[in-house]
């Protein structure tokens, strides 16, 4: 039995390849870490990509988001694309859907957002997109690790370098897009009078969402950690036990409603009015609620996604599908599937009526609107969707462990369930309403291990089961 998208990478080290771009740790040799050399190398490759789909290709946008490394890593990006004779549109700090949308607003031939999202400060990425705004496609992105290997660049000469033009404050032109969006209620949420904390982990959220917030008409603002330098406080993947700061603080102050970001805001996590958490994977759910309510039509997300949204699709009667996890995928299904609204259960909301890509300042305006609308406390919201939870854990990968040999044995043992092999192996227990879904990250060197269930303790189960016979797999 074949199974796809199985293979990676498994020697252990800090420089990893995939959909996602080229992520590493900062410092340490060329080859095994996010190296000046690397960055060189790669930059270089995605440069005669460009030439190779599109001879005309002349200018790039560049943003970056605001841990420490950023602005070495730009100096290097900027410096390298005009040695091959590219202009540069230089948006300096900005989130990756304010790249995204750059990239889009100029009519640019592509982008590149510095940005490690959720990873430490010490980390940092290439995320490269197309002139859509878009991320590039495996192939595409396998053409660039190509090229990388064994081209041989040939660089300008000196009447020929790139120009570089820096264009500032960029989010104001994205804010005002959103704005725009006929499902966002301006006159609704100023007259809610909404108390909003947000905790933007001292990145490039820390200027983009109270700028959103005020134009919105929100006036009453509590700020966490809105300082973007790039120190983080706390681990910046947005999951709840890393959150105890902002929940308590949202009780102590009243506040309606929580929002936290990652550190490029794509990633957006909801808190209630009480400080429990509306649940990161619940953001899409709740925003697709809205946005069926007004425009029905398909919606995506990928495989580790909660079933929530595919309940509440049925509620509007309308089609449900599931992707291979990855931005690049869930996008293409929603191209396929004529999707209105899709995303990742990690708190990523992709709106096309926007663009086609995460975006947690969508998110945020869009979720305002709908609470404001309903006149609901946020808890009183979730309680309108099924209570299902996930468990999410992980397993460190080393270079002697054969995944394609674990997954084969597992699937032959759950054959008779329905199951699904785009992105690893998922899953599904019908009579329960449960699955698991395990695959490889694109990330990180481990194993990702998530299983849904109706309640916190048969999820858990369903996992240390799963966690077991890997291991005794391994």
């Amino acid at each position: 039995m074949k199974l796809d998208n199985f293979c990676i990478k498994l020697k252990r080290m800090t420089l990893i390849k995939s959909i996602s771009g080229i992520r590493g740790t900062i410092g340490g040799f060329a080859g095994e870490n996010l190296t000046p050399i690397d960055i060189v190398k790669f930059i270089t490759a995605y440069s005669l990509w460009q030439k190779e789909t599109n001879p005309k290709a002349k200018t790039i946008v560049v943003g970056r988001d605001a841990r420490p490394s950023g602005k070495m890593v730009e100096n290097i990006v900027v410096s390298v694309f005009n040695s091959l004779g590219f202009d540069v549109i230089n948006i300096g700090l900005a989130t990756t859907p304010t790249t995204e949308f750059a990239v889009i607003n100029e009519k640019a031939d592509g982008g590149i957002i510095i940005t490690a999202s959720h990873n430490p400060k010490n980390w940092n990425a290439l995320k490269l997109l197309n002139n859509k705004g878009k991320f590039l496609s495996a192939s595409e992105g396998q053409r660039i690790l190509e090229l990388a290997e064994t081209a041989n660049a040939e660089f300008a000469q000196v009447d020929d370098l790139g120009k570089t033009t820096k264009l500032r404050n960029y989010e104001n032109l994205h804010i005002d897009s959103i704005l725009k969006l006929k499902l966002v209620n301006k006159e609704l949420i100023k007259a809610a009078d909404f108390t909003v904390a947000i905790d933007c982990v001292n990145s490039v959220g820390g200027f983009a969402i109270p700028k959103l917030l005020k134009s919105l008409g929100v006036k009453n603002i509590i700020e966490l950690y809105c300082t973007p330098n790039g120190q983080f406080p706390h681990n910046p993947e947005p999951l709840p036990e890393h959150l105890t700061e902002i929940s308590n603080l949202i009780k102590e102050k009243n506040a309606d409603v929580g929002f936290v970001v990652d550190p490029d805001v794509d990633r957006l996590a909801i808190i209630c009015e009480d400080g429990s958490m509306f649940g990161e994977e619940y953001t899409l759910v709740a925003v697709a609620d809205y946005v069926l309510s007004k425009t029905p039509g398909n919606t995506v997300s990928n495989l580790s996604s909660t079933r929530a949204l595919r309940d509440v699709s049925e509620k509007y009667g309308v089609e449900y599908n599931s992707a291979a996890v990855g931005e690049v995928n869930v996008v293409a299904k929603m191209k396929e599937t004529n999707a209105v609204i899709g995303g990742e259960g990690n708190g990523g909301v992709i709106y096309p009526e926007s663009h086609y890509g995460r975006d947690a300042l969508v998110g945020i305006a869009l979720f305002l609107s709908f609470l404001a609308e309903k006149q609901l406390k946020v808890s009183e919201l979730k309680k309108t969707y099924p209570n299902y939870f996930i468990s999410k854990n992980k397993i460190e990968l080393t270079k002697d462990i054969n995944l394609n040999n674990i997954f084969e044995k597992l699937l032959e043992k759950y054959k008779n369930n329905p199951h699904h092999t785009i992105d690893g192996l998922k899953i599904e227990f019908p009579e329960t309403k449960e699955w698991v879904h395990l695959r490889a990250s694109n990330t990180e060197p481990i194993i990702r291990i998530y299983c849904e269930s109706l309640n916190q303790k048969n999820a858990e189960a369903l996992a240390k089961k799963f966690i077991e016979e890997i291991k005794n797999l391994m």
